[in-house]
């Protein structure tokens, strides 16, 4: 399989349903967590898996779970088939915890994996985009026919890999105002980031760090959005 666990890695399973991956992944001798929320699910879980001492059942949500407790000197791998409706929000939730992360693997909708490794310049490229990239090397293994479900879902799906940076590759001076930055100039794709970071910045600033205000937000990089995020935080600093 793309994950390749071997007996000496900690993994941990998000969602893992009534256990058909969890079992193969047991068979290589890791050590294996689980998180489930639906109580029935745990029951069937903990009736087939508990026996065995490498397992762990966390019953819990997985979008307010503490993964980084578990790490106990040994980075988690992380994996899972994610719903759709969670998807997004709980890849930012584990991006919080990213420097505790060796890599994680995941069956997403084939539409979320194109945003994740999007450019800029692409239709796809967001916040999404720019925040994952900003902390993981992003690498679409392979997609999934919808034959392969049974009911057959009416999307297609695709394999995920993340792996997060062992060093930042970007200076960023304050996290939360570039996040801030990001969030806003995608929050109306169709305006350009003179009126979607109007509250944030002005046309000098734009002129100082070489970027045209006339352009939409899809059309900037990281680097750009680091350059005017380190700018508007040092302005900041010498007015204080």
């Amino acid at each position: 399989m793309a994950i390749d666990p071997s007996a000496d890695d900690h993994l941990v399973e998000i969602g893992p349903g009534q256990g058909a991956i969890t079992e193969p992944l047991l068979d290589t001798h890791c050590q294996l967590d689980v998180v489930e929320l639906d109580r029935d699910l745990v029951e069937r879980l903990n009736n087939r898996f508990s026996y065995i001492d490498r397992f762990t059942l966390h019953s819990a949500d997985a979008l307010t779970f503490n993964f980084a407790a578990l790490d106990h000197g040994k980075a988690l791998r992380i994996i899972g088939n994610l719903p759709y409706n969670i998807s997004t929000p709980l890849l930012f939730h584990l991006l919080s915890q990213a420097s505790h992360i060796q890599d994680m693997h995941f069956m997403l909708q084939k539409e979320i994996v194109d945003r994740l490794q999007a450019q800029p310049g692409s239709k796809q490229f967001g916040r999404l985009s720019i925040m994952i990239q900003l902390h993981c090397q992003v690498e679409a293994l392979f997609d999934v026919d919808p034959e392969c479900f049974h009911p057959r879902p009416k999307v297609m799906s695709s394999i995920v890999r993340l792996t997060p940076h062992t060093q930042q590759k970007y200076n960023i001076d304050d996290m939360e105002l570039f996040e801030t930055i990001v969030k806003a100039a995608f929050s109306q794709r169709r305006k350009t980031i003179r009126n979607t970071l109007k509250d944030l910045c002005d046309d000098l600033t734009f002129e100082i760090v070489g970027i045209n205000p006339s352009t939409r937000a899809e059309a900037l990089g990281i680097d750009d959005f680091v350059r005017l995020s380190n700018q508007l935080s040092n302005a900041k600093g010498s007015a204080a």
